[in-house]
């Protein structure tokens, strides 16, 4: 049983640990607020990839431009019940 018991707690300070990383990495990035779908695409953004997220209520796009060498990913989410229908977010990928 102590066996189980040191891996169990092995496991969880890993998960604890890998938990602090991520939302540290999420957390020390800015927001791009003034980033819009429009402007990357009028600017010379190219789509790169999409996909519909799990809830069917949003849909993820990236960006890519040939000259810079980094990607933005946007998340453009439709809710009928909000003004504006449409809520878009984009930030950087570095």
């Amino acid at each position: 049983m102590l066996k189980s018991s040191g891996w169990a707690a092995r496991v969880l300070k890993f998960a604890c640990l890998a938990t602090l990383v991520t939302t540290q990495a999420v957390w020390a990035q800015p927001a791009d607020e003034t980033i819009t779908i429009e402007g990357l695409l009028s600017a010379g953004w190219q789509i790169a990839g999409f996909t519909g997220a799990v809830d069917n209520w949003a849909t993820f796009t990236l960006l890519r431009h040939p000259n810079e060498n980094y990607l933005v990913q946007c998340r453009a989410g439709y809710d009928a019940t909000r003004e504006p229908h449409v809520k878009p977010h984009c930030y950087k990928l570095r």
